[in-house]
């Protein structure tokens, strides 16, 4: 059977090339960090989510280790067989009591997290509300829902009114969105949107995985930035970013949904349990973050450096304060090929096209790390100045 499919398998593989979409995997030799070993040599890395430089801090491999001999490698388990231990525990009391939600539980990662949440709170009597720009796994998740589906342009708190006049015959309502738009880096208008949910008698989701441990005076994400940590009813999120960057996932929300959720969540119920070394070093991350400012003020100053250094030399750079700092260039080819240049002055960043993003709204999305230092950042941008003539000659 497979010989008659291989042929239109390989005219997809072929179609995507042509179109400059093919998405090869560059292999890195080191530890994830500000530079990393690729073929070819060492690389300054500016499109990792380690946004705190995590992923590889003494401190949080030395827990790691001391993990495994205390807690072995994995649980071979579903939570709710033998697969829960202390750690996992303790860990989703630590995110409850960090995010300011009643209970939490963990996944396998926030894709697993998303997923499980429509199914189980949603059915055909009600409806979810989501924004435009949304994560490919709300918009997986909410496709396993039989609940409505409203849609509202990106930030549109007008369009968001009129979607919830729409919908007011359904038992339940859900307003999702993600807490930072990650192509974009824009931050989602939390405060209205809890506003309208009030008026509306709806409840109110965030997806924070690019804001969790540095968004806020003390990393709590969004809803800590907007003061409205006590007004979100469901936080998703994930451990393979900020807080670390390995892999996991939860949900932190009120504890009547987090008790439905560990009953009726099919990623959850179905799942091995979470790593616990991971469990183990994201508790020492947790500790990290509630310790000290450090970290997220440099992160903040390397991203402040960046943004004006780029804007000073004519890059076009969507605006706002996040690590996330797209730098626009339009035609997909062009960034594409930038892209390749400036690996070969020594700076490891990708190229953005569609579908990911709009037609010709083709960018470079960097994202700065507190490990960067600030010559790190300053070496960055002129290797774009560089790349950008070797690019128009």
């Amino acid at each position: 059977m497979f010989d008659s499919v291989r042929d239109d398998i390989r005219t997809t593989l072929d179609e995507i090339r042509e179109a400059g979409l093919f998405k090869p995997e560059r292999v890195i030799g080191s530890p994830q960090s500000a530079t990393v070993t690729v073929p070819g040599g060492e690389v300054l890395n500016f499109c990792a989510n380690n946004y705190l430089g995590l992923a590889d801090h003494p401190a949080v491999v030395a827990a790691a280790k001391d993990a495994l001999d205390r807690w072995g490698y994995g649980m071979a388990s579903v939570r709710f067989i033998c697969g829960t231990q202390d750690v996992h525990k303790e860990l989703e009391q630590r995110l409850s009591s960090f995010l300011g939600q009643e209970d939490t539980i963990l996944y396998s990662s926030c894709f697993d997290a998303n997923g499980g949440v429509f199914e189980t709170l949603l059915d055909e009597r009600d409806a979810v509300i989501s924004d435009a720009l949304n994560h490919a796994s709300i918009i997986d998740g909410i496709r396993l829902s039989k609940a409505a589906r409203h849609r509202y342009a990106n930030r549109d708190m007008a369009e968001l009114e009129q979607r919830l006049k729409e919908s007011q015959d359904a038992r339940r309502r859900l307003i999702v969105t993600d807490g930072v738009f990650s192509m974009d880096g824009y931050v989602a208008p939390l405060r209205e949107i809890c506003d309208l949910a009030d008026r509306y008698d709806a409840m109110v989701m965030v997806d924070d995985s690019h804001a969790v441990g540095f968004v806020g005076a003390g990393g709590r994400g969004t809803p800590e930035l907007h003061g409205v940590m006590d007004r979100v009813d469901i936080i998703t999120g994930t451990l393979g970013k900020a807080l670390g960057g390995a892999s996991g996932g939860y949900v932190a929300a009120r504890a009547e949904i987090v008790a439905l959720l560990r009953q009726r969540s099919r990623p959850y119920l179905f799942s091995n349990s979470l790593a616990p070394v991971i469990a183990a070093a994201s508790l020492t991350v947790l500790d990290l973050i509630e310790t000290s400012h450090e970290l997220r003020e440099r992160l903040a100053a390397n991203t402040a450096l960046f943004r004006a250094e780029m804007t000073a030399a004519g890059f076009e750079i969507l605006p706002g304060d996040h690590p996330i700092a797209p730098v626009m260039i339009g035609d997909a080819a062009r960034a594409g090929r930038l892209a390749e240049l400036l690996l070969e002055r020594g700076v490891y960043v990708i190229g953005f096209s569609y579908p990911v993003v709009p037609h010709g709204q083709a960018r470079i999305r960097v994202q700065l790390s507190a490990a960067h230092s600030e010559a790190d950042v300053r070496r960055a941008v002129a290797a774009f100045v560089d790349a950008r003539a070797a690019l128009e000659a």
